[in-house]
């Protein structure tokens, strides 16, 4: 199978995914530390297939996958933290606008990758078409406020923009180190060792007497409702599938042009919370003027021309 067919499936789940963790952080899970707790928990359920998969890669490239996946852990409460702190669309572009870029960079110094004329022209639309989402509203949006840096009116904004770009950098790590794993080991057995170094991450929320009771309360708050435990397991199931979808595309194609695709994710995030917030306003509500809607269909028709110059 196309490594581009994987990832655009990846990243159709991924979008339904992100729009849910908005509403799980707010209605369910409310703290990100427990949210994060439980997505590096429910990681190891892939574990149900190391007996059949699962080998010895040595020491050093087994501490270096155990590290990659510590990083996407740190990188998943970053990304919980801003995303608590500001709307779920632009929060999301901002740290897929930048993955992509940042990973270019990473990519050349480790891997000596280099890219053709339409790969680079895909990357630059599809980076493009992303900053365009996010650039919706000037008045309301992160970029916006980042140019404000110094003087910023809402400290939660400016927050959210360090966390944004923190969320980033560690993504962009991951990534490149799940492509060097992915190059040494076998695909399932990397990923297992991966969701281990996630999971062994994650125990560090857990040290603190304090974090414990936050967390444990937080949980139990969570708990009231049965519905919540499925909407919270569903939506993990969803994750996992779309993760290892895009992983399996990180392993069959180029890093950078993967990461590059994430702006389908942004798009389809687009159109998901315009039918949502036409038609169940309680649970996501943005803008939707007439402006704001052809600044979004502008940026859909550059990712689309990003995914145009990839395929053909």
């Amino acid at each position: 199978m196309s490594w581009i067919l994987v990832a655009v499936l990846a990243y159709l789940i991924l979008a339904v995914v992100n729009l849910a963790d908005k509403f799980i952080l707010e209605q369910i899970v409310p703290k990100a530390k427990t949210y994060t707790f439980l997505v590096g928990l429910s990681g190891l359920l892939i574990f149900v297939i190391a007996p059949w998969t699962l080998s010895w890669p040595g020491w050093s490239l087994w501490f270096l996958t155990i590290l990659t996946g510590a990083i996407f852990s740190a990188a998943l409460l970053f990304f919980y933290y801003a995303l608590k702190n500001s709307e779920a669309s632009r929060i999301v572009t901002l740290v897929g606008g930048t993955v992509p870029i940042m990973t270019l960079f990473l990519s050349f110094i480790f891997f000596k990758e280099s890219f053709s004329l339409r790969e680079l022209i895909a990357i630059f639309f599809l980076v493009a078409g992303t900053v365009v989402i996010s650039l919706v509203n000037t008045k309301r949006t992160i970029w916006f406020k980042a140019k404000e840096w110094f003087h910023v009116a809402s400290s939660k904004q400016g927050k959210s923009i360090l966390l944004s770009l923190l969320a980033a950098f560690c993504f962009a790590l991951y990534w490149i180190g799940t492509k060097y794993a992915f190059n040494n080991q076998d695909f399932f057995s990397a990923l297992i060792w991966i969701r281990l170094g996630s999971f062994l991450a994650v125990l560090a929320l857990i040290i603190k007497k304090k974090d414990r009771q936050d967390i444990k309360n937080d949980l139990l708050r969570s708990n009231q409702k049965k519905q919540n435990k499925f909407i919270f397991f569903g939506t993990q199931g969803l994750a996992a599938f779309g993760s290892i979808l895009q992983n399996y595309a990180v392993a069959l194609g180029s890093v950078v042009l993967v990461t590059s695709l994430q702006g389908l994710q942004y798009a389809f995030i687009l159109i998901f919370t315009y039918l949502l917030s036409l038609f169940y306003p309680k649970i996501i509500k943005e803008d939707q003027s007439k402006k704001i809607i052809i600044k979004k269909v502008i940026a859909i028709l550059l990712i689309g021309l990003g995914l145009y110059f990839i395929t053909t």
